[in-house]
């Protein structure tokens, strides 16, 4: 059972009422998967947002099938994300500005998904001038920051969500939450696992809960050793997980 370090009134339980809600990591390209983002804008589907990346970012000029994709999307109410990769404080700042105009231009954005973000507190200020910059050009951008894991607390002060888990289910389901972590609520912290059995669902979803994640996502794709990204492609059981989060509530 995964431990929690901490029980104060920010972490979720049962009976608490907490909406859960699904957060996409980025499926395939519109042309190679259109059935998946067709599936995307059905009605009623609980999502939380949708990350568009077309080739590592919003590629050098405008794709039209990410256009009719994201445009279907916004039809529908759901959020579209950018995807921006600041390989973990390494990306040029300019080129990340420019990534995220083009997002914005082309395919109107309601914001990024800072994907490979630090950790570190050393790397807190440069991110803190990124998402006032992106703010400053979208004043109502959603940002989520994608660690993986469980940054500094500080970086909770600036960004909308954080994604505080990105990996396996074998990890997942041993996994701890940071203490600092209770002095938020659950919309603030996304958890994205991978390799989840079909079995297992309704026991990772508790996890969520427990560790007061309300935006997820679980596939039973796997990363294949690495080789693969596990994301990509919409899970087998993806009919079951809507039905399962879309309950709506914890038990």
């Amino acid at each position: 059972m995964p431990h929690l370090t901490s029980t104060t009134s920010g972490s979720t339980g049962t009976g608490t009422g907490v909406r859960t809600a699904l957060g996409i990591p980025g499926y395939a390209h519109p042309l190679v998967a259109p059935a998946q983002w067709a599936e995307l804008a059905r009605p009623g589907t609980p999502l939380d947002w949708v990350v568009l990346d077309v080739t590592a970012g919003p590629g050098s000029r405008p794709d039209p099938h990410c256009l009719e994709a994201a445009g279907r999307l916004r039809a529908a109410g759901v959020r579209v994300l950018g995807h921006l990769d600041l390989t973990y404080g390494a990306r040029v700042f300019g080129e990340l500005l420019s990534d995220a105009h083009r997002h914005l231009d082309w395919y109107r954005v309601d914001g990024f998904l800072l994907d490979r973000c630090p950790t570190e507190r050393t790397a807190l200020p440069e991110v803190r001038r990124a998402i006032t910059t992106l703010r400053a050009i979208s004043d109502t951008a959603h940002i989520v920051l994608g660690h993986g894991r469980h940054p500094h607390p500080g970086y909770a002060e600036y960004a909308d969500q954080l994604v505080t888990f990105a990996g396996s289910w074998s990890d997942y389901r041993w996994s701890q939450v940071a203490e600092w972590t209770a002095d938020y609520p659950p919309d603030r912290f996304c958890h994205f696992v991978h390799s989840v059995p079909r079995g297992h669902l309704d026991e990772a979803l508790r996890i969520a809960r427990w560790q007061g994640a309300a935006t997820i996502y679980f596939t039973d794709r796997t990363d294949r050793g690495g080789r693969v990204d596990p994301w990509e492609t919409m899970p087998g059981y993806w009919d079951d997980i809507v039905s399962l989060v879309g309950t709506g509530v914890s038990e």
